[in-house]
C-alpha cells in the first residue's frame, strides 16, 4: 500500500474532473478504488481506506493538525465528511480513552495522504483497523488543498463518498445522489445522536499515567442537555466539582427543573439550530425564566440566542480547528480556541439586554454572549479544547462560581 500510494502522489491521483461536462464520464483509474462525487459533478478519486459503504453529507474541512480521532468521534459532525487538512493522520494511532462518543456520527473521512503508522505509546489499534470496527469509511490520496479551496471559495458541497467493496462505481447515480440530498440547512440532527434517556456521569478529565477518574464528592448539581454532547465536556463539568445529569435533547424545562439543579449546561450538537430549536426553544425559555445559572456552548449557544429572540444563519464555510482565534470583548484577551460549527448567531439580531462578549477574528461573527443582569452566559467555541488549546478552560470557572454566588 505504501509503494501504491507513493506512485500514485506523482501519476496524477490529485487530479479533479467534471466529467458530467462531457459526453461520457472519464473511465476510473486503474489505480483507484474509492471515489468522491459532489454535487457539481467533480470527482476525487482516490485509494479507499476503513470501511466499505456508500455514504452521503456535507463536505466540510478541518485545520486542526491534531486529535483526529476525537474530530472524527464529535457527534457535531453528523451528517458530514470530514476533511483533514492536515496532511499525515494516523500517527499516533487510536486509543479508547479519547473517544468522544460511543458510535461515531461522522459519514466519512477524507485524507491527503495514506494513513500513517502509529508511534505513540498510548496508541492501542491503528487508525485502518479503529475506521473498520467503526464502520468509517475513508477516502486517501486526493488532492485536499485543492478540495479545501473549493469549499472556501464557493460554499459548502454536498458529497458521495463510495468504496464499493466489489470495485464497481455508479458514478451516475452517485451525482444523482449528491444533487438530490437536501443539505444540512433545516435538519434537526440532534435528536438522532442524543442519549435516548437520563443517566449520571461521573467520569472525569484524563491525567498522566491515572486516566480518567471520578467525581465522588460533587458541590455543584448540574444537568446538562444532550445535543450531541463530546465526552471531554461532561468531563469537565465534572472535574470542576459537577454532578452531571444527562438529558435527552427533547427533555423539558420541568423534566429539568425536577432535578433541582444549581444550574443547566446546554452542549454542542449537529445540524441547523433553528430545526432544533422547534423542541429545543420551550425548554430554554423555560429555564431562564426559572432564573438559574445556564451555561452553552456550540449548538447549545445558538439555541439559547433563539430562546432570547435572536436568529441563527448558515455560514458560507464554517469554522473547524483548532486554531481559532477569538476575542473576549469584555477584557481584550485573545483565546485560541477549538470550534465546529456551521451556522452562527446573527450578531446584528440581538436583543436589547444581550451582550455580546466575543467575536472572532477571522471573520469578526459572534463568538460570545451573555444576559445583562442574569447567571446566563454562551460561547459559540468548544472550551473543553478536545482536540485543542486549553485557553478557554476558564468558562468552566465561570459557570461554577455563578452557581456559587446563586
Amino acid at each position: 500500500m505504501k509503494n501504491e500510494q507513493s506512485h500514485l502522489s506523482t501519476n496524477g491521483l490529485t487530479a479533479t474532473e467534471d466529467v458530467f461536462s462531457r459526453p461520457k464520464p472519464a473511465p476510473k483509474p486503474e489505480w483507484a478504488t474509492a471515489l468522491l462525487v459532489l454535487e457539481n459533478g467533480q470527482l476525487f478519486w482516490g485509494i479507499g481506506a476503513g470501511a466499505f459503504g456508500e455514504h452521503v453529507g456535507e463536505v466540510c474541512f478541518n485545520t486542526s493538525m491534531t486529535g483526529y480521532q476525537e474530530i472524527l468521534t464529535d457527534p457535531s459532525y453528523a451528517g458530514q465528511i470530514i476533511t483533514f487538512t492536515f496532511p499525515h493522520i494516523g500517527n499516533v494511532g487510536t486509543c479508547p480513552e479519547d473517544m468522544e462518543t460511543g458510535t461515531p456520527a461522522a459519514r466519512g473521512a477524507i485524507f491527503r495522504e495514506a494513513i500513517t503508522e502509529p508511534a505513540n505509546w498510548r496508541a492501542k489499534q491503528h487508525l485502518q483497523d479503529w475506521l473498520k470496527v467503526q464502520n468509517l469509511t475513508a477516502l486517501t490520496g486526493i488532492d485536499t488543498r485543492h478540495l479545501t479551496r473549493l469549499i472556501r471559495d464557493e460554499g459548502p458541497k454536498t458529497g458521495v463518498l463510495v468504496y464499493p467493496e466489489d470495485g464497481m462505481f455508479d458514478v451516475e447515480a452517485a451525482h444523482l445522489k449528491a444533487k438530490q440530498w437536501p443539505g444540512l440547512k433545516g435538519m434537526d440532527l440532534a435528536a438522532d445522536v442524543s442519549c435516548k434517556a437520563s443517566c449520571h456521569w461521573d467520569q472525569t478529565e484524563w491525567r498522566l499515567h491515572g486516566g480518567h477518574g471520578a467525581q465522588t464528592e460533587p458541590e455543584f448539581n448540574v444537568v446538562a442537555v444532550d445535543f450531541g454532547a463530546k465526552h471531554n465536556i461532561l468531563r469537565c463539568l465534572a472535574s470542576s466539582g459537577c454532578r452531571v445529569t444527562v438529558m435527552p435533547a427533547n427533555a423539558t424545562a420541568d423534566e429539568i427543573l425536577a432535578h433541582q439543579p444549581d444550574g443547566v449546561f446546554l452542549s454542542n450538537g449537529p445540524g441547523d439550530p433553528a430545526a432544533t430549536g422547534v423542541y429545543a426553544v420551550p425548554m430554554v425559555k423555560g429555564i431562564l425564566k426559572a432564573g438559574i445559572p445556564l451555561f452553552g456552548i456550540c449548538l447549545g449557544h445558538q439555541i439559547l440566542a433563539l430562546a432570547l429572540g435572536a436568529k441563527t444563519v448558515k455560514m458560507p464555510m464554517g469554522h473547524r480547528g483548532a486554531n481559532q482565534p477569538v476575542k473576549d470583548m469584555e477584557t481584550g484577551k485573545v483565546e485560541i480556541t477549538s470550534q465546529n460549527h456551521g451556522f452562527v448567531v446573527d450578531k446584528d439580531s440581538l436583543p436589547k439586554g444581550v451582550i455580546p462578549t466575543h467575536i472572532s477574528l477571522f471573520d469578526g461573527v459572534l463568538q460570545g454572549l451573555r444576559v445583562d443582569g442574569k447567571p446566563v452566559f454562551s460561547v459559540q467555541y468548544h472550551p473543553e479544547a478536545s482536540p485543542g488549546p486549553m485557553d478557554s478552560h476558564y468558562l468552566f470557572d465561570r459557570f461554577t462560581n455563578l452557581m456559587q454566588d446563586r
